[in-house]
């Protein structure tokens, strides 16, 4: 919707300001929402004191092991699990699989809430979200070992 550049001059000093407070009032931790692909605003982000970033939108940011390898430790990643195509219509194989993915390659060492990107809609089977529960159980323990 606008440059770095934009956002850098134009948007980043009101969201600093706005984190410098909060952060100084309360313990809060500050979530950002941001839908697409915002691969390159999360050092800004991180900048200004954001500590989470929701949603790890899978459609525009599907290379998961790269966003953990380059930004693990300085952010949580919040969400991951695709409400697009998988989730509605997948089968409870192909969720079990997206949700041991996501889990291998943002979980290790902490910093991920594993969740869908988005609400889950009327179109998606119940047994689906049955199957992603499960296969957080089965492979969301620490230590991470899928």
């Amino acid at each position: 919707m606008m440059s770095l550049d934009m956002y850098r001059t134009r948007i980043k000093p009101y969201h600093r300001r706005y984190s410098d407070f909060v952060k100084s009032h309360t313990s809060a931790a500050i979530v950002y929402h941001s839908c697409g692909n915002v691969t390159d605003l999360i050092d800004d982000l991180v900048e200004i004191g954001v500590d989470a970033i929701n949603p790890v939108q899978v459609s525009a940011m599907p290379d998961t092991a790269k966003l953990k390898s380059r930004f693990g430790g300085k952010i949580t990643f919040w969400g991951g699990i695709d409400t697009q195509r998988v989730l509605p219509f997948g089968s409870v194989g192909d969720v079990t699989v997206e949700v041991r993915r996501r889990i291998h390659d943002l979980a290790p060492g902490g910093g991920f809430v594993l969740s869908a990107v988005h609400c889950i809609q009327p179109d998606v089977p119940p047994e689906n979200i049955l199957a992603m529960a499960d296969a957080a159980k089965r492979y969301g323990i620490y230590p991470i070992s899928c």
